[in-house]
């Protein structure tokens, strides 16, 4: 049996050559597309498949989404999931919907990922910097707007020991602003996947399960609060069911 260094190798490659091959197509879809798709819907769909190649071609992992995927793939919603690992993005990919990623600006240095996540659209915050923030509120107002969903990780970053940690009221705020629906998404098994500061994957089964969207009709900036604390309920009790399900303890809420 090949080791999981020996896998991880492969596993890295194989994001190499995908992004290699796949960032080309982008451009080329984008450009194709640009006069009927302001809100590179279809850019971005490709982009993904980047984490569907990954998958398929990884026998460290099985990925699988399930319940309420949404009807209209082109209705606008705030997407709002915990983050347990880099990985998280990957399994996120498989959901058949496209959205635009609000992402820490190192991820757009990147050679070909970078250039995708610019030409898709993808959102740029700088954690250091104020302005940076209120500029990807606004760029997600943007890509709403043009009716694509945007994706948000409330938590702010990867929990080290796999607690739903408090979230952050942006995406809430978000919106209310902007009159969509907020759409949560609770995320299993992706730790195991890949362990934080350890570049080697690990064997997982993650799945990404799509709740029920929770409206935000007649809410004001007053209701963020209540709003935010609602979609972190309803993850936690989803993965306390996913959890229950997979014969682990409860998880913990911090």
């Amino acid at each position: 049996m090949m080791s999981r260094t020996v896998w991880s190798i492969w596993t890295w490659l194989v994001l190499a050559v995908a992004a290699i091959v796949i960032t080309p197509m982008v451009a080329v879809i984008r450009l194709a597309t640009m006069p009927f798709d302001p809100g590179a819907y279809h850019a971005g769909r490709m982009f993904r498949q980047i984490g569907v190649v990954m998958e398929k071609l990884s026998p460290l992992w099985t990925f699988t989404v399930s319940g309420s995927v949404p009807d209209d793939p082109r209705r606008p919603y705030v997407v709002v999931a915990n983050h347990e690992s880099f990985v998280d993005i990957l399994l996120l990919c498989h959901v058949p919907m496209e959205t635009k990623w609000m992402s820490k600006s190192d991820f757009f240095r990147f050679p070909l990922i970078g250039w995708c996540m610019r030409m898709v659209g993808d959102i740029r915050l700088d954690r250091s910097d104020k302005k940076s923030g209120i500029e990807a509120l606004k760029q997600s107002r943007d890509r709403l707007d043009k009716r694509v969903s945007v994706m948000i990780f409330p938590e702010g970053t990867r929990s080290k020991s796999g607690e739903l940690q408090p979230f952050k009221t942006g995406a809430a705020r978000l919106a209310v602003q902007a009159g969509v629906p907020i759409l949560p998404i609770a995320v299993i098994g992706t730790r195991d996947a890949l362990v934080k500061h350890d570049w080697r994957f690990g064997r997982s089964h993650a799945e990404a399960r799509v709740l029920e969207p929770i409206p935000t009709d007649g809410l004001t900036k007053h209701d963020a609060d209540e709003l935010t604390a609602r979609a972190r309920s309803a993850i936690a009790a989803a993965l306390g069911d996913m959890r229950a399900e997979r014969g682990l303890p409860p998880l913990t809420v911090s």
